[in-house]
């Protein structure tokens, strides 16, 4: 490529695999474009995961780039303005996680357009930015957390009564520290030039006009950050060369009779509930395959033969703990789910999943102590009900699940919203 003709982008995620493959997914759609807009990336990490993902294919005009693991945020701002200076050709523009703190700073300080791209939905953004409004229009220290809100916010503008219920119990549930940092990023997004979900617009619109009301950059919902792009390409080479265990196992079980569970990276139920899962999984009679990672040989052994702990997209339900990839994935592929919710964004998605959109199922559970509590019973008779595919709800259920991945289909199309934001802001950066 010509210095002259390309727009160089530089892309860095937050350390984290929530973060990183969405971020990266999204650069991979913007490459995809290179022919019209004529792209260079440079997709930035820490040299530990470069050490994971550097093997990862990649296109033509997409090359990865490393700074030192995190260490405090001035010398961390320092290798990125070092980096920054070394690369070439001269950037142009930058995307960077709203969880890193000291990004917008990189880019202004030395004149650089910036988009925030939050990896997870506008609703739960929307939720902490008018919660950092609620604090700063009434001069209240970040430190009131809970209190604050809980006592004095009746309302919230572009929010429903039920989606500040959900904000009350993401900040009663969550770490303070954790609250405190978070609140920290969104209220620097404003500084930003440009502001990118990783969400489509028809799934949340009410909160993509509050924000675009709010602003006075553009915001861009440019649709699912998965590799949708690759979905065909690696189904039909799985086809044809070695197929792995699990999809071999897939292919011999009935249409739609498998429910594929996933509860996340960062496991968050005590071993006794994941037993309790185990047996009311195995009584229920329901073929299933199960994502576990460190206790994946345990959990096997519980299981029997009905259930592979190995990766693969579910075929009839889904099973999940809500985070918000794992929930575009669904959508995409038109699967209805069970909601396991766990701590932060994945409450108000739930919400959305069961409430709003009605494609799935709250998974019901009480408390003891600090302890998620369902019993085997409940697991069984509801898995049964759920994977019931001639019941009438069960019917109404993946009718709506289909209708909800034929949305999504439509926006990443071409002509479709995803599809024109991205051009739209590759049209703003060029």
């Amino acid at each position: 490529m010509e210095q002259t003709t390309v727009c160089h982008v530089v892309a860095m995620p937050y350390p984290g695999r929530g973060h990183i493959y969405p971020i990266m997914n999204l650069c991979k759609l913007l490459s995809s474009k290179s022919k019209k807009h004529r792209l260079l990336i440079t997709f930035v990490v820490t040299e530990e995961w470069l050490s994971y993902i550097d093997s990862d294919p990649k296109p033509n005009n997409f090359r990865f780039d490393s700074i030192p693991n995190f260490v405090p945020p001035e010398p961390v701002m320092t290798k990125m303005e070092e980096l920054l200076d070394r690369l070439q050709p001269p950037v142009d523009a930058m995307l960077g996680d709203v969880e890193l703190l000291w990004m917008i700073s990189v880019g202004n300080r030395r004149n650089i357009p910036v988009a925030s791209v939050w990896t997870m939905l506008a609703v739960f953004f929307s939720m902490f930015h008018h919660w950092d409004l609620f604090l700063r229009n009434r001069h209240l220290p970040l430190n009131s957390l809970e209190s604050q809100l809980i006592h004095h916010v009746d309302h919230i503008p572009g929010l429903s009564s039920t989606q500040v219920a959900d904000l009350q119990t993401v900040i009663h549930e969550t770490d303070p520290i954790v609250l405190q940092l978070a609140m920290k990023c969104i209220s620097r997004v404003a500084k930003a030039q440009y502001l990118l979900l990783t969400s489509v617009y028809e799934l949340e619109p009410q909160a993509f006009d509050t924000l675009n009301a709010l602003f006075p950059f553009p915001v861009y919902p440019i649709g699912p950050a998965i590799p949708y792009l690759e979905l065909e390409h690696n189904s039909s080479i799985a086809r044809t060369h070695n197929i792995p265990n699990y999809l071999q196992w897939l292919d011999s079980q009935p249409t739609g009779s498998v429910l594929y569970i996933s509860l996340g990276i960062f496991l968050s139920v005590s071993g006794t509930q994941m037993d309790e899962i185990a047996a009311g999984l195995r009584n229920c009679g329901v073929r299933f395959l199960w994502v576990a990672r460190g206790e994946a040989s345990r959990l096997k052994e519980s299981c029997g033969d009905m259930g592979l702990v190995l990766c693969h997209s579910s075929i009839g339900g889904f099973w999940t703990h809500c985070g918000w990839n794992s929930t575009l994935e669904a959508i995409f592929a038109g699967a209805p789910m069970l909601t396991f919710q766990l701590f932060l964004d994945q409450v108000p998605n739930s919400r959305l999943i069961v409430g709003d959109w009605k494609i799935g199922w709250l998974v019901n559970r009480s408390t003891v102590g600090n302890e998620i509590s369902v019993t085997k019973e409940e697991i069984s008779e509801l898995v049964q009900s759920f994977m019931n595919m001639e019941s009438g709800e069960g019917k109404e259920l993946r009718e709506r699940a289909r209708a909800l991945k034929d949305i999504c289909r439509h926006a990443i199309g071409d002509g479709g919203s995803s599809y024109t934001y991205l051009d739209a802001f590759l049209e703003a950066i060029s």
